[in-house]
């Protein structure tokens, strides 16, 4: 089968989107799935033409076709795919695929939803982000209505939508979006895994053996709640003076943030590798974000070998169980978050110690391997049944991840 993935970020973007669809691309060619991937071009594509479909290589086992991009404002490390519907419907005329998966809504994902329209291929697509309820953080609150339309108008018009989780399904279903189904998370624990940690790392971080080194992993935005972890972290600063602070990643608050807390090492954005030996050498993941789609960094974390705190939905509701792998608090209960933080900051550390062994224990079966084989199945349904118009009112779950 020939699938055309359509995606705005793919690694070596790193966020949680761009490393989801790396491991789907990869994983579906083990599934006799030949994957193109149309993606806007990245800086590390000096040399390579928009518009020209690079084979697969050693290097990726999927083709892909390089698009006109822009560097998203705040976020220059990344790219706005542009529309190309001309383009998309050159290629496509030229070697139809199957089925076309749209994983992102902007430009490059309606010009695909357009092209692919046009031509009779069926679609399908997948919810990552919850882009209607970002507008209270950003002053434009009036703007949710309209983007929760746009979103149910665009991806009612493919037959399948896919989300991370049952609950998002449920709550889609009732915004009135069409055949929603399940497409959940892996986490890599070859990658991802507690043998990366480096001491040498953490005495660069002015940490010793037993000190609790609090790691953060997020797009610094606005949407992630981060008055309340700043809260936390003061109130531990406050009492455990041998604690250390540390934030991965980068966004429009990243200045704003390493300004007002000094004491936090800010290390921007870091590759896949560094990412996950920052994973391993830090103790704790406290995440109180109240937006998320799943949330990779949670099941990340725990692979890590990590005590990880956060609010119970999403990837933590799935996949933590409190006082035993991690721990919960009520969604939005800031004072929960608060004192299980404090827990967390004990002096004793055999117990967050514990939380992060059963954690790795957790994470070790939640395989992307099952992940892939339900996205392939559910894929070839939505390439048989021919046309690209959307799919009967539905809110099936198939059984892409349990």
């Amino acid at each position: 089968m020939k699938l055309a993935l359509v995606t705005e970020t793919f690694p070596p973007e790193i966020n949680g989107v761009a490393m989801t669809l790396g491991q789907l691309a990869a994983g579906l060619t083990r599934h006799a799935i030949a994957v193109t991937v149309h993606r806007p071009r990245q800086r590390v594509d000096a040399g390579r033409a928009r518009g020209t479909l690079f084979p697969p290589s050693e290097i990726r086992p999927y083709a892909e076709m390089l698009h006109a991009g822009l560097p998203i404002p705040g976020y220059s490390l990344l790219r706005l795919g542009l529309p190309a519907r001309g383009t998309l419907l050159r290629a496509w005329r030229e070697a139809r695929p199957d089925v076309v998966h749209i994983a992102t809504e902007g430009p490059l994902g309606w010009a695909a939803l357009s092209a692919a329209g046009s031509l009779g291929i069926p679609l399908a697509s997948s919810f990552h982000t919850n882009f209607h309820s970002y507008s209270r953080h950003y002053g434009f609150s009036f703007l949710t209505r309209p983007a929760l339309a746009y979103l149910r108008w665009f991806h009612n018009r493919t037959r399948i939508t896919l989300s991370p989780t049952e609950e998002l399904n449920r709550e889609l279903a009732r915004d009135g979006f069409h055949g929603m189904r399940l497409l959940s998370r892996g986490v890599d624990t070859e990658h991802f895994s507690p043998a990366r940690r480096d001491d040498t790392l953490r005495s660069a971080w002015g940490a010793g053996p037993d000190d609790p080194v609090f790691l953060h992993v997020s797009r610094l935005a606005a949407e992630k709640n981060y008055d309340l972890l700043f809260r936390a972290w003061s109130e531990i600063r406050a009492t455990q003076a041998r604690a250390r602070f540390v934030v991965v990643s980068d966004g429009p608050l990243r200045k704003k943030l390493s300004r007002t807390h000094p004491w936090a090492l800010f290390t921007g954005f870091l590759d896949r590798d560094d990412l996950a030996r920052h994973y391993a050498s830090a103790d704790i993941f406290l995440y109180p974000s109240l937006t998320e789609t799943f949330g990779n960094v949670i099941t990340e974390a725990m692979a890590s070998g990590l005590s990880v705190s956060a609010y119970d939905y999403a990837a933590a509701a799935r996949y933590i169980r409190h006082g035993e792998n991690g721990l919960l608090a009520p969604f939005d209960d800031a004072s929960a978050f608060l004192a299980n933080a404090r827990r967390l900051a004990a002096e004793d550390p055999r117990p967050r110690r514990q939380l992060g062994l059963v954690a790795r224990a957790t994470a070790e079966n939640i395989p992307w391997s099952r992940v892939i084989e339900g996205f392939a199945r559910d894929l070839r349904e939505v390439a048989g049944l021919g046309g690209s118009g959307p799919a009967p009112s539905t809110t099936k779950l198939a059984a892409t991840s349990s």
